[in-house]
């Protein structure tokens, strides 16, 4: 009797989707950024199947005949219709979509979605046809993610080796590591320990409240020069940012330890673990990477010879003599309410996931703010946001996500145009249909220089999410090619990760 209770229970756990959602929060707890990825694409898997469902059962209940079945005197009882094998189907969804993410994790998911499947098909399913239907579904539905949600490459992004090998540091001897708190690691006892045992002669610096970030990565960069080693950051991507522009500066290599919320470039360049990075830089393993560039038209942007851009890094980002500004960017330049987007998406993103947090914070954004009237290459336009990627970025859209390459000398160029008719509405229609990159709001464009004057509008100009209110009005966008050399580990053709 007990026995035939637990079967029950465990059938009924086995056939309600609940059992998915217990699965996702456990998968994201579980591990890092691939298992939090994994476990939202197979949830929205899951949620896709659920309103298929919904869908196929509502025209279903309203088809009955309440009159006919009143004059026979029966009670009417909708009719209900669902997809074949319900359960099978919400095991495929979100294995499929977790194996499309991760690999790894899918295949450690596998045993547990079949299991469930089959102690729930014992009870009904009689007909190996309306599994297959309900499996064959299930993958569709992780399929469809795909149209909002591109799945990230396993691989790395591709970038050259660097014409000088960047060091080999035994044991950390010769990193000077600048440490950033503040930018949303836990940096604890357990945290610097495992730095210290990985790199035992590294010298590490933690920077505290009051500290100039900028002067203490100028002073690791002096003595890593000094030392013949090399400069560490460890932080987000805003820490990152000024890190590469001292590497840069002094001509050091720089090592980008995995250590912010979201570590977009950390990802890009492949260092998902301090692990990686620790073993790039006692192996030497490193490649080139280009910088991305926004200068004030004061600034001296070409060669007086030949009137190429001048690729030279050996300015700093900041203010330079005649009143010129240039600030350097390893990810993205963006005007308008692109930050307030963003930071309205990854607000919400761990919770409902990154396109519905997409959808939600564009409607709040658009409904709040103001297009800026700007002139791009002298052409007028009134835009909402314009984004400039440094290389060009995957999927398309105005939700880029990743690169592929690090150094192919383009700037990825997107702006939504706030000047056709009913734009605020066509543009949220197509974020939600997937096919913005078929709208007419949206303007693309890979180059290798950009002029941009903001006529009117405040300009708010965000580097690598940083935002800052510019005193000046006018920028030019480039790049430097190849302009730092960057540990990460040799090894990145790994695909089960």
């Amino acid at each position: 009797m007990k026995g035939s209770s637990a079967t029950d229970l465990l059938r009924s756990v086995a056939g309600h989707d609940a059992v998915w959602l217990a699965a996702a929060t456990v998968l994201g707890m579980s591990g890092g950024r691939n298992a939090r990825r994994a476990a939202l694409r197979g949830i929205g898997s899951v949620a896709i199947v659920m309103a298929i469902d919904r869908a196929l059962a509502e025209p279903a209940a309203r088809s009955t005949r309440p009159a006919l079945d009143a004059l026979a005197g029966v009670v009417p009882r909708p009719k209900t219709v669902s997809l074949p094998s319900s359960p099978t189907t919400s095991a495929a969804a979100f294995a499929s979509g977790v194996l499309l993410e991760s690999p790894r994790y899918g295949l450690a998911v596998l045993p547990f979605a079949a299991g469930l499947t089959y102690v729930r098909g014992r009870e009904g399913l009689d007909h190996r046809g309306r599994a297959a239907i309900g499996a064959i579904v299930g993958m569709g539905a992780a399929l469809l993610t795909c149209r909002w949600w591109p799945v990230k490459p396993e691989a790395a992004a591709a970038a050259a080796p660097p014409r000088r090998p960047a060091p080999a540091l035994a044991a950390g001897k010769g990193l000077h590591l600048v440490v950033n708190p503040s930018s949303g690691i836990s940096w604890n006892h357990d945290t610097a320990e495992t730095l210290r045992t990985m790199l035992p002669e590294a010298v590490i610096t933690v920077f505290e409240p009051g500290d100039d970030l900028i002067a203490l990565l100028d002073e690791a960069a002096r003595r890593a020069v000094a030392d013949g080693g090399a400069l560490g950051v460890c932080g987000g991507d805003g820490t990152v940012n000024a890190g590469s522009a001292t590497a840069a500066r002094h001509h050091v290599p720089l090592a980008v330890f995995p250590g912010g919320t979201f570590n977009h470039f950390a990802v890009d360049l492949g260092n998902q673990t301090l692990e990686d990075v620790a073993r790039a830089i006692q192996a030497g393993d490193a490649v080139t990477a280009d910088v991305g560039r926004a200068s004030s038209p004061k600034s001296p942007r070409t060669r007086p010879e030949t009137g190429a851009p001048d690729a030279s890094p050996d300015e700093p980002a900041g203010v330079f003599p005649g009143g010129a500004e240039q600030q350097l960017f390893l990810n993205t330049f963006s005007i308008g309410v692109y930050s307030e987007l963003v930071h309205a998406r990854e607000r919400m993103e761990k919770r409902i996931g990154k396109w519905p947090a997409l959808a939600v914070g564009l409607a709040k954004v658009l409904a709040t703010g103001t297009p800026l009237s700007v002139v791009i290459n002298g052409r007028p336009r009134s835009i909402w946001l314009l984004f400039a990627g440094n290389g060009i970025y995957h999927p398309a859209g105005f939700a880029p996500t990743y690169r592929t390459q690090l150094d192919d000398g383009l700037l990825d160029v997107r702006a939504v145009e706030a000047g056709t008719p009913l734009a605020r509405t066509r543009l949220l229609l197509a974020v939600l249909t997937g096919t913005l990159h078929n709208s007419r709001v949206l303007t693309t464009a890979q180059v290798r220089r950009l002029d941009l004057e903001v006529l009117q509008g405040e300009p708010h100009f965000a580097y690598d999410g940083e935002v800052t209110d510019a005193t000046y009005r006018r920028l030019v966008l480039d790049k430097i090619p190849k302009a730092v050399t960057l540990y990460r580990p040799a090894d990145q053709d790994r695909w089960l990760r």
